[in-house]
């Protein structure tokens, strides 16, 4: 599915306080026998979020959650932005891990570094990383412990995250940041050069004619 076009966001900011968080933590690896690439949300988290074990057979929302998780309370299970700390999204490269975050709603991922599989599927899928100094990031997670609704304000055509009148300005690399304001995934970037491709196979063709495919009678 195309991914929206991301710009600007405003949204609650969830601190899950936990460095090197894997793909395995963030999707387990019972879920990945689905073939579908949506509706994962209830599993975001399935481990940590949940009291009892779960399968592709279980009712959710009858398992019984795990009050302590961050996810669980308020106003945290409204949260768009999610906060944590160094190499976030190591492990595995299963993009059911990137899925998962985006079906629950988040938008964003603030932390000091990633995966760099994960950061890719992350661009592909629509969902922002954006990665700040450590120290940078212990300060919001202060700020987050001292507000009551955590929000923050992400301008990406700016490379700026706003918080309680705090600015904080991030860096993303030009592709990335243009696929995500057109919302493109890897199959709508190539189709931008469509008449380039065309082209190309016209000139291939004309030299080597023999590469032309009959029509089948």
């Amino acid at each position: 599915m195309k991914p929206p076009p991301f710009v600007t966001h405003r949204g609650i900011v969830a601190p899950l306080d936990a460095a090197n968080v894997d793909t395995d933590a963030i999707f387990p690896k019972q879920y990945g026998r689905s073939i579908a690439s949506r509706g994962f949300g209830p599993v975001l988290f399935d481990n940590w979020r949940y009291l009892d074990p779960g399968d592709l057979d279980s009712d959710h929302a009858k398992r019984r959650e795990n009050p302590d998780f961050v996810l669980n309370r308020e106003p945290w299970r409204r949260a768009t932005v999610l906060l944590a700390r160094a190499n976030f999204g190591c492990g595995s490269s299963r993009e059911h891990a990137v899925w998962a975050l985006r079906d629950f709603g988040f938008r964003a991922i603030v932390a000091p570094s990633f995966a760099s599989i994960f950061a890719g599927n992350a661009i592909a899928n629509g969902l922002l990383t954006i990665a700040l100094p450590a120290e940078d990031v212990d300060a919001l997670f202060e700020w987050t412990r001292a507000q009551r609704v955590p929000e923050m304000e992400i301008d990406l055509p700016h490379q700026r995250l706003h918080a309680r009148g705090r600015e904080w300005r991030f860096g993303i690399a030009p592709r990335a940041k243009q696929s995500l304001l057109c919302g493109w995934d890897e199959i709508q970037r190539t189709l931008q050069r469509s008449e380039e491709i065309r082209a190309f196979e016209a000139r291939r063709l004309a030299g080597q004619p023999w590469l032309r495919v009959a029509p089948k009678t």
